[in-house]
C-alpha cells in the first residue's frame, strides 16, 4: 500500500493540479479569443507564459517533494523534473496560439532560404572580421542557433509577450538601426570576398524600401547580428576552446541577447565559465527568460557561475538541435 502523504507533498500536488488547471483555462480563452476574432489584450503571450512556468515551477516543486512522481522523458527534451509527459498536448497547444499570436504582418517580405541566409550572414561577418573559414562557419552555426533561440526558427515574427521587439532576431528599432550603421562599415570589405552576397544584399535593401528593415528577413538577420554580435564573432576562436559542445556556444550568444554587459564581462575575464554573476536585477532577467526560473529552488538561487547558467538553459537545447540539423541539412544541399 502507498505511504500517505505528508502536508509539504499533499500542498506540493494540490498546487501542481491548480497551475496545470489554470494553464488549461488560459490556453482555452486564449483559443477562443483568437478563432471568433475577438481582441486580443496587450501582450497576449504573457498570460501564457506565466501560467506555463507556474505549472512547471509547481511541478518541479511536486517531484522535489515526492520524487515518485518523476516519470519518463517528453519530446520537448525538458528535464522530467520539471515535466511531465502527460502535458505535452498544452505545451503543443501552447506553441501553436504563439505561432499564431505572432503571425508576421501582412506586408512582411520573407526569404525562401531563411536558414541559409542567416548561416552566410553570420559566417561573412565574421569573415569580414578577420577570421578564418572554420571560425567564421563557427560563427554562421551559431547565428543560425540564434535565429531558432530568438523566433523558433519562425520569420518576420512579431512578439506576443513584447511591444519592443520584432523581427527574425526579435530586435528593437534603435538596434535595428545601429546594426545598419556597423553594416555599412563592413559592406564593402564583405563585397571583396563575396560579391554574390553583396549582390543579395543590393537586392534586398532595395526591395525593403522604407519598410520597418526587421520584417525584411534577411536585413532584420543581417542588422540584428552587426548590433549585437559581430564584435563578440572575433572572439569565436576562442570561445570555441573554452566551449567545445556547439550547444554551449549558441546559449553563450544568446545570452548576449538576454544579459549583454554581464556576459561581455564575462568573456573579458579570461575565465568564463567560473565567472559569477550576483547582481539580483540579472537574476531576474535570466528568470525571465526560463533560467533558473521554474520551482523554489532554482528560484532561491542567488547567484550562479557561467557554467551553471549554461547547463541551466536546457530549456533552449531542443531549438538548437533543430538549428544543428538544419544546418547539416544545408551542408548536404550545398555539396550536392
Amino acid at each position: 500500500m502507498a505511504e500517505p502523504l505528508t502536508k509539504k507533498q499533499s500542498d506540493a500536488l494540490e498546487t501542481y493540479n491548480n497551475s496545470r488547471t489554470h494553464f488549461e483555462q488560459v490556453l482555452r480563452q486564449r483559443r477562443t479569443q483568437i478563432d471568433s476574432k475577438q481582441g486580443l489584450p496587450n501582450l497576449p503571450g504573457q498570460a501564457l507564459y506565466l501560467a506555463r512556468n507556474a505549472m512547471m515551477s509547481a511541478y518541479k516543486d511536486l517531484t522535489d517533494a515526492l520524487p515518485s512522481k518523476i516519470g519518463g522523458s517528453n519530446k520537448y527534451g525538458i528535464p522530467p523534473a520539471y515535466f511531465s509527459a502527460d502535458n505535452e498536448p498544452l505545451l503543443d497547444e501552447y506553441r501553436r496560439l504563439f505561432d499564431l499570436m505572432q503571425a508576421p504582418p501582412a506586408n512582411a517580405q520573407k526569404s525562401d532560404t531563411p536558414f541559409k541566409d542567416v548561416a552566410d550572414l553570420g559566417t561573412a561577418i565574421a569573415r569580414a572580421r578577420g577570421l578564418d573559414a572554420t571560425n567564421a562557419e563557427a560563427a554562421g552555426r551559431i547565428s543560425l542557433g540564434l535565429f531558432f533561440a530568438e523566433t523558433n526558427g519562425n520569420q518576420n515574427i512579431g512578439n506576443a509577450r513584447s511591444n519592443k521587439y520584432k523581427g527574425s532576431l526579435q530586435a528593437g528599432v534603435s538596434e535595428d538601426q545601429n546594426g545598419r550603421r556597423k553594416w555599412a562599415a563592413i559592406k564593402n570589405s564583405i563585397a571583396a570576398f563575396d560579391p554574390a552576397l553583396n549582390a543579395r544584399d543590393d537586392k534586398e535593401e532595395a526591395r525593403a524600401g522604407n519598410l520597418d528593415h526587421r520584417y525584411n528577413h534577411w536585413t532584420a538577420v543581417r542588422d540584428a547580428l552587426m548590433n549585437a554580435h559581430a564584435d563578440i564573432f572575433l572572439q569565436v576562436p576562442a570561445i570555441v576552446k573554452t566551449l567545445p559542445d556547439p550547444i554551449d556556444q549558441m546559449k553563450l550568444f544568446e545570452l548576449i541577447q538576454i544579459i549583454p554587459s554581464p556576459t561581455r564581462s564575462a568573456l573579458a575575464s579570461r575565465n568564463l565559465v567560473d565567472y559569477r554573476i550576483s547582481d539580483p536585477k540579472i537574476m531576474g532577467y535570466l528568470r525571465n527568460n526560463s533560467v533558473f526560473t521554474f520551482g523554489q529552488a532554482d528560484r532561491a538561487k542567488t547567484s550562479a557561475t557561467f557554467r551553471e547558467i549554461l547547463d541551466a538553459m536546457w530549456l533552449f537545447n531542443d531549438k538548437f538541435e533543430r538549428a544543428l540539423a538544419k544546418l547539416d541539412e544545408i551542408r548536404k544541399q550545398s555539396k550536392g
